[in-house]
């Protein structure tokens, strides 16, 4: 780890010297990659500098503490410990700061909700989720746009999706994908039975064309007329767009917009996405052969999450983390379980990397 770290300091410092320079600063996308190169290491050079200095620091306390002064030997004794427990503390932020970071992080993410089990109660559910996340990135001021709505009759989801525009946005809301349980009793209940209903969550960071290969020859592209429920929203032309992707099978479908070119641009938003989660997942499923990550992104048939409304609860089963605070939880104040996934799953990875 030291010859690791030692390397990255010394790209750190010559990186400083590149940017500085007028023939660089001339060559403003080389200059702009070479800048956040230099932001992206500066963190773990700053913390790799402290790790030497206590290093350095403890070594002159142990020379101290084998002087001939019993006194000083004594207060060199205990600054030693002292120093140590922050120098262990901060190889561990260094070994986490050297974990390989997601290079989706930073995209804005596609949310795709659809009603599993429980059939319209599953559906107006799927609502409230849907406006769960749209509350959180209004608290995190991001900006949501519709892709795709299919409602049913009493305005439950049939499959909705979204894309939701902020910095980061994916390394927040990623850990949501999978099946999300619902306990209640449902509006048509006459008997005051409690329910259980499913709906499962995909989330998929919005690549750029750049992002993954496409070839065309691979997809079909068909048209037709948009419609939604009750008949409402039905367009005269065929504006919506369905694009099959003949290889693996994948169909996506767009007809919020009232602009064929529009539709067209968000399927293939989601149909890379999809084609990148896919890969993803598979690659995953292989490692999971030699080891079982606990967080990971879900499997979209894990069932990851209860809400349970007679007790006020949700739980996120892959932490045994329960909140009782239902009402705010689904009202988009979601920041304690997705901090303490983040968390859990760091922890995973740095077990695993120590045990590698």
């Amino acid at each position: 780890m030291i010859n690791r770290l030692q390397t990255m300091k010394e790209r750190y410092e010559e990186l400083g010297e590149l940017i500085g320079l007028p023939e660089i600063v001339a060559r403003q996308d080389e200059w702009q990659k070479l800048v956040k190169e230099h932001s992206q290491l500066m963190p773990i050079v700053t913390a790799f500098e402290e790790y030497l200095k206590y290093s350095e620091d403890m070594e002159v306390c142990s020379e101290m503490m084998h002087g001939k002064d019993r006194e000083m030997a004594e207060l060199a004794e205990i600054e030693y410990y002292e120093i140590r427990d922050k120098k262990d503390a901060k190889e561990l932020e260094l070994k986490t700061l050297l974990l390989p970071v997601d290079p989706m992080d930073e995209k804005n993410v596609i949310i795709e909700i659809r009603a599993g089990a429980g059939g319209e109660e599953a559906g107006l559910f799927g609502t409230e989720l849907m406006r769960m996340y749209k509350r959180f990135a209004e608290r995190m001021n991001w900006s949501v746009e519709d892709i795709n709505i299919n409602m049913t009759e009493l305005g439950g989801v049939k499959e909705v999706s979204f894309l939701i525009k902020g910095q980061g946005a994916y390394s927040k809301i990623k850990y949501e994908s999978g099946v999300h349980r619902v306990q209640r009793v449902p509006a048509t209940e006459s008997q005051g039975r409690v329910h259980t209903s499913t709906i499962t969550v995909a989330v998929l960071p919005e690549l750029e064309d750049t992002d993954i290969e496409i070839n065309e020859k691979e997809f079909k592209i068909d048209t037709f007329r948009s419609s939604g429920a009750g008949g409402q929203h039905v367009n005269k032309t065929e504006s919506a767009i369905r694009i099959t992707h003949l290889v693996t099978g994948l169909v996506v479908e767009c007809q919020d917009e009232r602009s064929q070119l529009k539709n067209k641009d968000r399927a293939w938003k989601i149909m890379r996405a999809k084609l990148y989660e896919q890969a993803r997942e598979k690659q995953e499923k292989e490692y999971a052969e030699t080891r079982r990550m606990q967080v990971g992104m879900g499997d979209r048939s894990e069932r990851i999450r209860t809400y349970n409304y007679p007790q006020g609860r949700v739980t996120d089963h892959r932490i045994n983390k329960t909140m009782y605070s239902l009402s705010e939880f689904l009202d988009g104040d979601m920041f304690e379980m997705l901090e303490a996934l983040a968390v859990a799953d760091q922890a995973e990875k740095l077990a695993s990397h120590n045990e590698e």
